[in-house]
């Protein structure tokens, strides 16, 4: 057990290595749908059809647009990193609810449910020391 406990000096390594590695991967996810205008915008905002919201899709979809490249990059660089965190959490809440809506099944909602789960973690953790934050 002793060594274990020694791995908790390297938990801002960690928060930097995971903040890096998933924001990395949702600039690559979000930067094509962000260049995809308004058209593309408009299917992805569709999705907030489940809450009821069933105007403006292409600004909710540019939202989620935003949120997954601009916040995958404040994420990697650890710059209003819990901001940034909270509107990935968001956007992944969405992602996940359409595909349980659309009949999907629980295996094709799990990668956004997932990755919800991680920005809950870094919302609530934070940075890091090794961030622009310094939190």
């Amino acid at each position: 057990m002793a060594m274990f406990s020694k791995l908790g000096k390297y938990s801002n390594f960690a928060l930097l290595v995971m903040r890096a590695g998933v924001g990395f991967m949702m600039i690559m996810h979000g930067y094509p749908k962000l260049l995809g205008g308004p058209e593309r915008w408009g299917k992805l905002g569709g999705a907030m059809d489940n809450f009821g919201i069933t105007y403006a899709p292409e600004f909710w979809g540019f939202m989620a647009a935003f949120a997954e490249s601009i916040g995958g990059l404040l994420l990697l660089l650890g710059y209003f990193t819990r901001p940034a965190a909270l509107l990935l959490l968001i956007t992944m809440v969405v992602a996940a609810t359409r595909h349980l809506m659309d009949g999907d099944g629980l295996m094709k909602a799990s990668h956004t449910i997932e990755l919800g789960f991680v920005f809950l973690g870094i919302f609530i953790l934070g940075p890091g020391r090794f961030s622009i934050d310094k939190d």
